[in-house]
């Protein structure tokens, strides 16, 4: 199924967060690995190295499940999905904490709230009559 609304918006977000985690290096020269204050991407996501692996990481899951299977794009879809809106809304909790090792702030937030409600949308809305991946079904 080559124009599943799951394969095609793995592939968009995972090039995007692949290109986002690049582009973060170059404004975190001298931040530390885990600082609570980072460098400003695009001048006003702030991301330090532990984020932009993060993205780096996340970019990559995407990318590679939107280029295989519906059933991966699905399952990975919704996974991130799920973990970005628990960022966005932990995330308000941990600003001006030493807990806040992803150098996060507010636009951060909004962007992971919306990331994960298209992404949530999409996997568990989209291509209904695929079963996302589980290990169970793997074997």
């Amino acid at each position: 199924m080559r124009n599943s609304p799951n394969r095609l918006l793995a592939t968009i977000f995972g090039a995007v967060y692949l290109l986002v985690g690049l582009l973060g290096f170059a404004v975190t020269g001298g931040v530390g690995f885990v600082a609570t204050k980072g460098g400003l991407l695009l001048g006003i996501f702030e991301v330090n190295p532990l984020h932009n692996i993060a993205h780096l990481l996340i970019g990559a899951a995407l990318l590679i499940a939107g280029l295989t299977r519906v059933a991966a794009a699905k399952a990975v879809n919704t996974t991130i999905g799920a973990v970005y809106l628990l960022l966005g809304i932990v995330g308000f909790f941990l600003v001006g904490t030493g807990a806040n090792i992803l150098a996060l702030n507010t636009p951060d937030h909004f962007l992971h709230l919306v990331s994960a409600i298209v992404l949530l949308g999409t996997g568990l809305g989209a291509d209904r009559g695929t079963r996302a991946t589980t290990a169970a079904t793997a074997r």
